[in-house]
Protein backbone atom coordinates (compact mmCIF):
# COMPACT_ATOMS: atom_id res chain seq x y z
CA UNK A 1 0.00 0.00 0.00
CA UNK A 2 0.98 3.67 -0.66
CA UNK A 3 0.90 6.04 1.84
CA UNK A 4 0.25 9.36 0.94
CA UNK A 5 0.34 12.16 3.43
CA UNK A 6 -0.93 15.98 3.24
CA UNK A 7 0.35 18.46 5.61
CA UNK A 8 -1.79 21.52 5.25
CA UNK A 9 -1.59 24.66 7.74
CA UNK A 10 -5.57 25.66 8.76
CA UNK A 11 -6.86 27.40 11.98
CA UNK A 12 -10.41 24.91 11.99
CA UNK A 13 -11.82 22.26 10.63
CA UNK A 14 -14.21 22.80 7.58
CA UNK A 15 -16.68 21.07 5.01
CA UNK A 16 -13.68 20.37 2.51
CA UNK A 17 -12.75 17.48 5.21
CA UNK A 18 -15.96 15.49 4.31
CA UNK A 19 -15.36 15.22 1.04
CA UNK A 20 -11.51 14.55 1.38
CA UNK A 21 -12.66 11.62 3.47
CA UNK A 22 -15.09 10.35 0.71
CA UNK A 23 -11.31 10.70 -1.91
CA UNK A 24 -9.40 8.69 1.19
CA UNK A 25 -11.89 6.17 1.18
CA UNK A 26 -11.98 5.99 -2.98
CA UNK A 27 -8.25 5.69 -2.64
CA UNK A 28 -7.68 2.56 -0.29
CA UNK A 29 -9.21 0.67 -3.00
CA UNK A 30 -6.58 1.59 -5.12
CA UNK A 31 -4.02 0.82 -2.80
CA UNK A 32 -3.57 4.14 -1.04
CA UNK A 33 -3.47 5.07 2.65
CA UNK A 34 -3.97 8.79 1.88
CA UNK A 35 -3.99 11.02 5.38
CA UNK A 36 -4.36 14.66 6.00
CA UNK A 37 -2.62 16.67 8.74
CA UNK A 38 -3.42 19.75 10.04
CA UNK A 39 -0.03 21.87 11.23
CA UNK A 40 -1.32 24.62 12.67
CA UNK A 41 0.58 25.35 15.55
CA UNK A 42 0.67 28.69 18.51
CA UNK A 43 4.18 29.87 16.76
CA UNK A 44 1.81 29.47 12.56
CA UNK A 45 -0.03 31.52 14.69
CA UNK A 46 1.92 34.33 15.72
CA UNK A 47 4.20 34.39 12.59
CA UNK A 48 0.90 35.58 10.74
CA UNK A 49 0.45 38.36 13.13
CA UNK A 50 4.05 39.71 12.15
CA UNK A 51 4.53 39.89 8.52
CA UNK A 52 4.66 37.48 5.47
CA UNK A 53 8.34 36.36 5.26
CA UNK A 54 7.39 35.18 9.58
CA UNK A 55 4.95 33.47 8.62
CA UNK A 56 6.39 31.44 5.77
CA UNK A 57 8.96 30.59 8.26
CA UNK A 58 6.71 29.52 10.59
CA UNK A 59 5.32 27.45 8.27
CA UNK A 60 8.49 25.83 7.20
CA UNK A 61 9.69 24.59 11.14
CA UNK A 62 6.27 23.07 11.17
CA UNK A 63 7.11 21.45 7.59
CA UNK A 64 10.29 20.04 8.50
CA UNK A 65 8.88 18.29 11.77
CA UNK A 66 7.15 16.11 10.08
CA UNK A 67 9.37 16.11 7.06
CA UNK A 68 10.55 12.76 6.73
CA UNK A 69 13.93 11.78 4.44
CA UNK A 70 12.83 8.70 2.68
CA UNK A 71 9.09 10.73 1.64
CA UNK A 72 9.23 11.89 -2.09
CA UNK A 73 8.10 15.53 -0.63
CA UNK A 74 5.71 17.70 -3.14
CA UNK A 75 5.23 21.31 -2.10
CA UNK A 76 2.09 23.18 -3.53
CA UNK A 77 2.54 26.35 -4.91
CA UNK A 78 1.29 29.23 -7.49
CA UNK A 79 4.85 29.33 -8.81
CA UNK A 80 5.29 25.72 -9.30
CA UNK A 81 5.08 23.42 -12.60
CA UNK A 82 1.01 22.80 -13.96
CA UNK A 83 1.16 19.51 -15.35
CA UNK A 84 -2.04 17.40 -16.34
CA UNK A 85 -3.68 14.51 -14.74
CA UNK A 86 -1.46 11.73 -16.64
CA UNK A 87 1.89 13.94 -16.14
CA UNK A 88 0.46 13.71 -12.21
CA UNK A 89 0.36 10.50 -12.24
CA UNK A 90 3.69 9.42 -13.62
CA UNK A 91 4.81 11.46 -10.70
CA UNK A 92 3.38 9.33 -8.44
CA UNK A 93 4.30 5.59 -9.52
CA UNK A 94 6.73 3.76 -8.04
CA UNK A 95 7.19 5.76 -4.95
CA UNK A 96 6.59 4.20 -1.38
CA UNK A 97 5.46 7.56 0.74
CA UNK A 98 4.57 10.69 -0.73
CA UNK A 99 4.12 13.78 1.20
CA UNK A 100 2.17 17.09 -0.40
CA UNK A 101 2.67 19.85 1.20
CA UNK A 102 0.04 23.27 1.41
CA UNK A 103 1.13 26.57 2.98
CA UNK A 104 -1.07 28.66 4.68
CA UNK A 105 -2.14 32.37 3.65
CA UNK A 106 1.60 33.18 2.73
CA UNK A 107 2.82 30.85 0.61
CA UNK A 108 5.82 28.91 1.26
CA UNK A 109 9.72 29.77 1.23
CA UNK A 110 12.05 29.34 -1.15
CA UNK A 111 14.37 27.54 1.41
CA UNK A 112 11.72 24.40 1.49
CA UNK A 113 10.61 24.69 -2.32
CA UNK A 114 13.89 24.26 -2.47
CA UNK A 115 14.16 20.49 -0.28
CA UNK A 116 11.12 19.20 -2.15
CA UNK A 117 11.72 16.84 -5.20
CA UNK A 118 8.76 18.14 -7.04
CA UNK A 119 7.22 22.17 -7.25
CA UNK A 120 3.76 21.41 -8.50
CA UNK A 121 1.07 24.16 -9.15
CA UNK A 122 -2.46 23.15 -9.20
CA UNK A 123 -3.96 26.22 -11.03
CA UNK A 124 -2.80 29.26 -12.23
CA UNK A 125 -5.74 30.51 -9.70
CA UNK A 126 -5.21 30.75 -6.59
CA UNK A 127 -7.43 28.22 -3.98
CA UNK A 128 -8.10 28.38 -0.60
CA UNK A 129 -6.60 25.84 1.43
CA UNK A 130 -9.94 24.18 1.79
CA UNK A 131 -10.13 24.00 -2.28
CA UNK A 132 -6.36 22.59 -2.58
CA UNK A 133 -7.20 19.81 -0.43
CA UNK A 134 -10.21 18.59 -2.12
CA UNK A 135 -8.58 19.06 -5.41
CA UNK A 136 -5.63 17.82 -4.60
CA UNK A 137 -7.45 14.48 -2.91
CA UNK A 138 -9.31 13.91 -6.25
CA UNK A 139 -6.54 14.00 -8.17
CA UNK A 140 -4.30 11.95 -5.86
CA UNK A 141 -7.07 9.30 -6.06
CA UNK A 142 -7.25 9.53 -9.62
CA UNK A 143 -3.17 9.10 -10.43
CA UNK A 144 -3.59 6.06 -9.13
CA UNK A 145 -6.92 4.91 -10.74
CA UNK A 146 -4.47 5.80 -14.09
CA UNK A 147 -1.42 3.50 -12.49
CA UNK A 148 -3.88 0.91 -11.83
CA UNK A 149 -5.49 0.30 -14.87
CA UNK A 150 -8.84 1.91 -13.29
CA UNK A 151 -11.97 3.11 -15.02
CA UNK A 152 -12.11 6.38 -12.73
CA UNK A 153 -10.50 8.46 -15.58
CA UNK A 154 -12.01 8.24 -18.57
Amino acid sequence: MIKVFVYYIAKTKDLSDSLCEEFIALSAGVGVKMEFINLFSKSIKEGQKQDAKEAQKSYTKEFLKVSKNQAYKIALSPNGKSIDSIEFAKNLENKGEIAFFIGGAYGLEEAFLNQCQCVLSLSPLTFSHKVAKVVLSEQVFRAFCLINNHPYHK
